[in-house]
């Protein structure tokens, strides 16, 4: 890189921080701290472990910030400290999706059970919007919902650490394969075997429509009014309108618990046991809120039970919505309430 691109990429900086001004590196590496938490969320599918890992990458950054030699952008820079931060993290904390333990029926027309991926996360958009590039950041990442979307995260799981990164770096980011390459310390010919070996595991994983994108879009008017359908029947707990919502093959999964409801009657009798009659969740009063994740429709579910003075966080429900229906719902832990803003608890 020359002396003039490297001050238009705002050398100046770049100079300041290598010399070890700790506020000039702060201001450099915060320009990207997002897009590359989106990233290492892709590595991983966990909010809370992309959170630590964009953390050890720019504590490695720091650390080699004089090795920074200008070969590339202080970007494609950063990446390849976060790649390799996440494929550390991968060979220190191996975990592999597990089969269900669910007795199958002799029918070759009930779906096969999904495998457990216990540690996926859901991913506030809130914090994909200031992603989107601007006039004086031609080459930020563009967060598409291709590839945010809960469909590509659980497919991805699938992929060892390698093979995930290889795909993320040249199929998502749009990297050469020598640019991956050198990302990653390997050859050209290694990459290309490891796409060759991923790609078709992931058309094994992802949903059928989901083999062919559509462009990122606002959520239409109808995918609205299912969604306030949808807190509607929660807050009344009315099962039959709730039943009213859901496609016919709709599946249901609550990661990090191995519950798995593969149809519509599946799932209706599981909202039926979890607030019906018999539940005492069925004598609170419930409050929705809802929420963008992963580029998708989402729903915090609160609590008032009798006796108690606050609304507790119950679950956040993302949903997949195709045809006006409600294809999928992936039912995550309360807590995580909390990544979108909001609190456990509301008066």
């Amino acid at each position: 890189m020359s002396l003039g691109e490297l001050w238009a990429e705002g050398g100046a900086v770049v100079a300041a921080a290598q010399a070890g001004d700790a506020s000039a590196f702060t201001e450099l590496v915060e320009r990207y701290r997002r897009e590359l938490q989106v990233h290492c969320y892709r590595m991983l599918g966990s909010f809370e472990d992309s959170e630590d890992l964009v953390q050890e990458t720019f504590l490695r950054a720091w650390r080699k910030r004089e090795s920074f030699q200008g070969r590339s952008t202080f970007r494609a820079w950063l990446y390849r400290i976060a790649t390799n931060a996440c494929l550390d993290f991968l060979d220190q904390h191996p975990r592999y999706p597990l089969p269900r333990e669910v007795e199958r029926a002799n029918d070759p027309h009930v779906a096969s059970p999904p495998a457990e991926i216990r540690w996926l996360q859901p991913y506030p958009d809130r914090l994909l919007e200031p992603i989107a590039p601007g006039e004086a950041e031609p080459d930020a990442a563009v967060v598409g919902k291709e590839t945010i979307e809960l469909a590509f995260l659980t497919a991805v799981q699938h992929l060892s650490p390698g093979q995930r990164a290889a795909l993320i770096l040249r199929d998502v980011l749009g990297w050469s394969a020598k640019e991956t390459a050198a990302s990653l310390g390997t050859s050209v010919a290694s990459v290309k075997s490891a796409l060759q070996r991923a790609r078709p595991v992931m058309r094994a994983h992802l949903p059928e429509r989901r083999l062919e994108w559509a462009p990122s879009a606002e959520p239409t008017p109808q995918e609205r009014a299912l969604v306030r359908r949808f807190m509607d029947a929660h807050e009344r707990v009315d099962t039959a309108a709730f039943a009213e919502l859901l496609s016919e093959d709709v599946r249901m999964t609550m990661p990090p618990h191995p519950f798995w409801f593969a149809d519509r009657a599946a799932v209706v009798r599981f909202a039926e046991h979890a607030v019906g009659p018999g539940s005492p969740l069925y004598q609170g009063q419930w409050r929705s809120v809802p929420l963008r994740a992963n580029r998708q429709p989402a729903v915090a579910g609160y609590v008032r039970l009798p006796g108690d003075s606050e609304y507790r966080a119950q679950v956040l429900n993302v949903l997949r919505v195709e045809d006006e229906k409600i294809t999928e719902i992936t039912a995550f832990e309360p807590h995580m309430v909390s990544a979108f803003g909001l609190s456990l608890t509301l008066s």
